[in-house]
């Protein structure tokens, strides 16, 4: 696992949590925040699973 991976994983979590508060609290800018934090870490973590693949092919 690498940084990429590590790092989009917290950025989902930060995105879930913010979407979640933004929800409860009725504040539709932290919702719209924390669904941009979300899919932000989706691509990180996608890109960190890319190079984990390329890397172990390579060996």
């Amino acid at each position: 696992m690498n940084r990429d991976r590590v790092e989009g994983s917290v950025k989902q979590a930060k995105g879930s949590l913010k979407e979640a508060v933004g929800k409860a609290t009725g504040n539709r800018r932290l919702q719209a925040k924390g669904a941009a934090d979300k899919a932000e870490g989706k691509v990180q973590n996608a890109v960190g699973s890319v190079k984990d693949s390329v890397k172990t092919k390579a060996h």
